[in-house]
């Protein structure tokens, strides 16, 4: 069994607010891609299509897809939003990781 990845409050409105202007049938697809400066990255997109094997996590007006291949990598993980001085950005909180970069889009398992 794998571990539930979640979505923060604070990052569900952000995704709420984006997916709002974006228009009727837009989810943010999260997915792990090789490359980056740790070995893996994080690409966030927005897209209006679901595979049938899409991992789809919903809470509040956010609509979250996950691929099958992706899973694995963000197994327990939890996607936050935050707003500081340095900008606004989401970050994924992955308990699987053991190296990341300064950037907080690219990690190592």
């Amino acid at each position: 069994m794998t571990a539930a990845i979640t979505v923060s409050e604070r990052a569900a409105r952000r995704i709420g607010q984006i997916l709002s202007k974006e228009g009727d049938g837009a989810k943010l697809r999260i997915s792990v891609e090789g490359g980056g400066c740790s070995g893996f990255q994080y690409k966030f997109d927005v897209e209006r299509t679901q595979a049938d094997d899409d991992l789809v996590i919903e809470r509040d007006s956010a609509v979250v897809l996950i691929d099958p291949a992706s899973v694995p990598f963000l197994a327990g993980s939890e996607v936050d939003f935050v707003d500081d001085l340095i900008g606004a950005s989401f970050r994924v909180v992955n308990p699987n990781a053991t190296a990341s970069c300064g950037c907080g889009t690219s990690f190592s398992i």
